[in-house]
């Protein structure tokens, strides 16, 4: 199976606080988010398979931040966007630019192995959202070398 980079864009339909392993107690308010992630190990997108039974509540080991979001009953996963190459970090950069307004960053989620602020983005309007997911993918795959 294929591997790369992916976004899960994230359905929250309640505001509420969730323990998210060492990082801690977060309150998440109800609305959009984005996931970014990558799936270059021997399973590839497979990944995208486990997080979608984490949040149907059919596996319940939590290993990244993302499990705990999905784990919580309130948390859906609406659409999946990928790209085959591994650009995780310029897309989570894109989807969280300097000048998207009404996007807030969660900081320090899903971020442990890299410098990047945040891999977690929370908008409250399900359509501006996805088209900066959209639009993150499309610019590194016109651009993959723009890490």
């Amino acid at each position: 199976m294929p591997g790369g980079t992916y976004t899960l864009v994230l359905q929250r339909d309640a505001r509420g606080p969730i323990t998210v392993g060492a990082l801690g107690e977060f309150t998440f308010p109800a609305g959009w988010y984005a996931y970014t992630g990558s799936a270059l190990g021997s399973g590839g997108f497979g990944r995208i398979d486990r997080h979608r039974a984490v949040a149907a509540g059919d596996n319940d080991t939590r290993h990244w931040h993302i499990d705990y979001l999905l784990g919580d009953a309130a948390t859906t996963v609406e659409r999946v966007v990928t790209t085959e190459a591994d650009v995780e970090c310029a897309v989570a950069r894109r989807v969280d630019g300097p000048t998207a307004e009404g996007f807030e960053r969660i900081d320090a989620f899903g971020c442990s192995d890299c410098d990047c602020r945040s891999h977690l983005i929370h908008h409250a309007q399900r359509a501006q959202l996805v088209g900066a997911v959209t639009d993150a993918h499309e610019a590194v795959r016109d651009a993959p070398t723009d890490e």
